[in-house]
């Protein structure tokens, strides 16, 4: 665990957020509504246990954690009401991407007709 790094921290149970999933392998937590981050109806992030910067740093050995964090969002999205009608998965690597968080997350978008751009 990185001491400075929130998801870690998340992750490892020391901050509290609003919790929808967790396993060995993975967390996934609602978005505050309140947050300037949330950009849908529902949002929720699906982040790895294990500290890995970015999907830039995925390596064969992350194929599980990986593959947890899919099904995970899976499972919560039926949860979330948006299984049927859809949902889009987002991740950024680097900064150009707009990364802020260096630790793999996925962002799970849905609750209404998503443009191109969100």
């Amino acid at each position: 665990m990185a001491d400075s790094c929130l998801l870690c921290r998340i992750a490892a149970g020391e901050v509290e957020v609003a919790e929808l999933y967790r396993d060995e392998l993975a967390v996934v937590f609602d978005m505050p509504e309140s947050s300037s981050w949330r950009q849908a109806p529902v949002h929720f992030l699906a982040i790895s246990r294990e500290h890995i910067p970015s999907a830039g740093h995925v390596r064969d050995e992350h194929g599980p954690i990986v593959a947890r964090m899919l099904v995970a969002i899976a499972k919560v999205a039926e949860q979330m009401g948006v299984a049927t009608t859809g949902y889009r998965i987002a991740t950024n690597v680097g900064d150009d991407a707009g990364q802020t968080e260096y630790h793999l997350h996925l962002h799970c978008l849905g609750g209404r007709k998503l443009g191109a751009k969100g």
